[in-house]
């Protein structure tokens, strides 16, 4: 296990470092973006048009912020936590290829097309503790905009600037390995044990 911590934007040699297990701390612009920001983003390169932001070599947060306005009208992260990663498996090798989006945090992993399209295109997947939404909160010192509030708090695109965001570990590298593939096999090594020892 080795401790990283980068500024974003990261470049494809930055993650082609990172293996399973290792731990990652971020400064920099991160962007949050779930169900609808995927589908619409792809829809829109789908028309020959982008998206409001430039996500090549980026970090996106699999998060549904909640947000405040301050008495000077300023945006400020009241709480920030992963969202399930799960539900954007259908779209997310698609958006990494079109997208170039070099780290995306989560919880909970992704399946296996995504680990693939990690492999190919050169990001990997950081992931964030649940339940810990106020101290990761925390970690975002500055608001800069939000895109597509249309869509709702939690699936707008808000555009924050991270001050040591972590720790992240690296649960799926840019080489093709997952925690959860190898957690996944395990398990099923040891039920098959199981079942060898009771005659099941």
């Amino acid at each position: 296990m080795v401790e990283y911590r980068f500024k974003t934007p990261l470049s494809e040699e930055d993650v082609r470092k990172l293996r399973i297990g290792d731990i990652v701390y971020l400064d920099g612009i991160i962007y949050t973006g779930r169900d609808e920001v995927h589908i619409h983003a792809i829809e829109l390169a789908k028309e020959g048009e982008s998206p409001p932001v430039d996500f090549r070599n980026m970090v996106l947060f699999h998060c549904g912020p909640v947000m405040k306005k301050d008495e000077n009208g300023e945006w400020r992260v009241i709480a920030a936590g992963p969202t399930t990663s799960s539900r954007m498996n259908s779209l997310e090798p698609e958006f990494i290829e079109r997208f170039g989006v070099r780290a995306i945090i989560g919880k909970g992993g992704m399946s296996m097309p995504t680990v693939e399209a990690m492999k190919k295109h050169g990001a990997v997947y950081l992931a964030m503790t649940g339940g810990a939404a106020a101290l990761a909160a925390a970690s975002f010192k500055k608001v800069h905009g939000v895109e597509w509030l249309d869509f709702g708090m939690p699936e707008a695109v808000w555009i924050l600037e991270a001050e040591n965001l972590g720790p992240l570990v690296v649960g799926i590298d840019a080489h093709g390995s997952s925690i959860y593939e190898d957690v996944d096999r395990k398990v099923k090594e040891n039920e098959k044990k199981v079942r060898e020892i009771l005659g099941i």
